[in-house]
């Protein structure tokens, strides 16, 4: 999600590239709808990890910054310190998965984290370049 609304807001203005400490599944359903209700898509988007990107030949120290949205990331992200010279930033997003009884209350939930995704990115980097 985060990667998408980057996109969206900022364009080509900075390199964007979203990141997991694992590769483990497909993107969310629910996330691929929520984005799609502001004009995001997420459908041929494909999750990666960090050791992803490094057998792909990724130079992790072209980045200057990492954001981690989990306590994991974050901790994964501050490992690489160690190699790289990277800024690591903490944004506590709240996770949605397995929240909400019934599909609207999980869409609710992943609504919630897109905008703290949205306006967290506004407040660290400015108004918006590309039209939304």
């Amino acid at each position: 999600m985060a990667e998408g609304i980057a996109k969206q807001l900022y364009g080509h203005k900075f390199y964007v590239q979203s990141v997991g400490v694992r590769n483990d599944r497909e993107i969310d359903g629910f996330a691929i709808a929520t984005c799609a209700e502001i004009g995001v898509p997420l459908e041929r988007h494909r999750s990666r990890s960090f050791d992803e990107m490094e057998q792909w030949g990724d130079d992790l120290s072209s980045f200057d910054l990492v954001i981690a949205l989990s306590p994991a990331s974050q901790r994964r992200a501050l490992d690489l310190t160690r190699f790289y010279h990277l800024d690591v930033e903490y944004w506590p997003i709240l996770d949605p998965t397995g929240l909400g009884e019934t599909r609207p209350a999980k869409l609710d939930a992943y609504r919630q984290t897109r905008s703290q995704i949205r306006d967290r990115l506004i407040e660290r980097f400015g108004p918006p370049t590309e039209k939304i």
